[in-house]
């Protein structure tokens, strides 16, 4: 589900956009404002997804407000001007809408948005381990642990095991937030845990010790 929030000064021109996107079931509406400022201050604090922003806005416009912001969400411009199209396009906006647009135009947009979010989804699933001389694909989903042995670490999934040089530490960088580190030796996939007893796991019927430092962090994943 994409979150969205729809920034225009006019009810009007949010009203059509809120319309539209009501047809599409990936699009799910966080907030609107008629100004850039509040929106600002809600995307701070708030998981947007895509916003469908207006460029001719009072104080703030829509092409200063998207150049504000350090980290910003997917963007798709609505706006009765298109000689401001370069400017958007050159801020990496998905799309820039004409006003007043039809809905297969809308739709067409927003398809955009979804096909780059699938392809991001589908990037997250997966990672790379060099593997002697090779680059191996590893399905995150079939991940089960990680041990450290000295310089390298091994790489245990349902069926196979690797060994790559990396240290534990930069390996749960590239790891969401469904691993956790249970020994100074050891990083498991909580999805992949059996059973635990006393100061030890079990995952994939393999025994995996828990540290006393890590097992509070354990335990608390389970009450």
């Amino acid at each position: 589900m994409i979150r969205y929030i729809v920034v225009d000064d006019e009810p009007l021109a949010r009203g059509v956009v809120k319309r539209f996107a009501a047809e599409i079931p990936d699009l799910n509406m966080a907030e609107e404002f008629n100004n850039a400022s509040e929106a600002i201050d809600y995307i701070d604090n708030n998981s947007v997804d895509l916003i469908f922003l207006d460029i001719n806005m009072p104080e703030i416009s829509g092409i200063n407000m998207l150049k504000s912001l350090p980290n910003p969400p997917k963007v798709i411009f609505t706006t009765a001007y298109p000689e401001f199209a370069v400017d958007g396009f050159d801020l990496n906006a998905i799309d820039y809408l004409v006003k007043p647009f039809s809905f297969e135009r809308f739709s067409k947009a927003v398809n955009k948005v979804t096909e780059m979010c699938q392809n991001s989804n589908e990037q997250e699933q997966y990672i790379f381990i060099k593997v002697d001389k090779k680059l191996v694909k590893i399905d995150k989903d079939k991940l089960c642990y990680i041990q450290s042995v000295g310089d390298y670490i091994k790489i245990f999934t349902l069926n196979d095991s690797y060994i790559t040089y990396s240290t534990l530490k930069s390996f749960k960088e590239r790891l969401n937030s469904g691993f956790i580190q249970v020994h100074k030796s050891y990083l498991v996939s909580v999805k992949h845990i059996d059973y635990i007893e006393g100061n030890r796991l079990f995952t994939n019927s393999v025994e995996i010790p828990i540290g006393q430092s890590f097992k509070k962090d354990v335990i608390g994943l389970f009450e």
